[in-house]
């Protein structure tokens, strides 16, 4: 286990988490923590289970067994709204941009969880393109300044654990060096963030921890510093 005091209270607990859509059994013991501050990585192929993590986390599977605790509290039990009042912000993979409104609008339309959410002018200077198409209609957004808008509207909210799935997925090169310094930012800022994510050469650095996920539960735990020498064992895992 990582050596942080153990007076610090994690800030997600996840014991013997089990979760099911309708009859499929898609986790099957989940174990993890993230601290406050840190940011982990869900790795794994395919229906391995991470996207299902993030969801059963928010309360959007079907049924729950198991322990969540965020801060202390047990959250299993909560419907979606009251996990997201309680300071969580996912941001899925395809992103819920709304055509008919601006970006703008999209940026504006979730409601604030806290106080110390970011302002709209602190966004824009987090994403300076999303300032220049702040007119403009969702669907006129690439794929890239969706996804930084995407992300802005949970950092409007005023939540403290971000769950981000695949944000890298089908983007520019240069969008994901810029998504990056992000995560470094909101990271030095002191949120704390779960990372799903196909893409290792960009997690690989950002993350304090890796998790593996096959077949609905954790395979493998690798911290930052065991990076090289798991490389070999993490590319077997992942099929890379």
């Amino acid at each position: 286990m990582h050596d942080h005091a153990r007076s610090v209270q994690p800030m997600l607990s996840i014991r013997s988490l089990h979760a099911w859509y309708s009859e499929s059994h898609v986790l099957q013991g989940i174990n993890l923590e993230v601290m406050p501050g840190e940011c982990v990585t869900l790795l794994g192929r395919n229906g391995a289970g991470r996207t299902s993590t993030l969801r059963a986390i928010m309360g959007l599977v079907g049924r729950r067994t198991g322990s969540i605790q965020l801060a202390g509290k047990e959250i299993i039990g909560l419907p979606p709204h009251k996990v997201a009042h309680l300071g969580v912000g996912y941001c899925p993979e395809e992103r819920g941009i709304y055509a008919s409104l601006s970006a703008e609008e999209n940026l504006t339309l979730l409601p604030k969880v806290g106080s110390a959410g970011m302002s709209v002018d602190q966004i824009y200077g987090m994403f300076p393109n999303l300032k220049d198409r702040a007119g403009s209609p969702g669907t006129r957004l690439s794929g890239g300044e969706q996804q930084m808008l995407a992300m802005g509207r949970i950092l409007r909210t005023g939540a403290n654990l971000l769950l981000l799935d695949e944000i890298t997925e089908g983007l520019a090169p240069v969008i994901v060096q810029k998504l990056g310094e992000v995560i470094r930012e909101l990271k030095a800022r002191g949120f704390t963030l779960i990372l799903v994510e196909q893409n290792f050469r960009f997690a690989k650095h950002l993350a304090d921890r890796h998790y593996v996920i096959e077949h609905g539960e954790v395979v493998e735990v690798i911290e930052r510093a065991e990076v090289e020498a798991k490389q070999d064992r993490l590319n077997a895992l992942l099929g890379i």
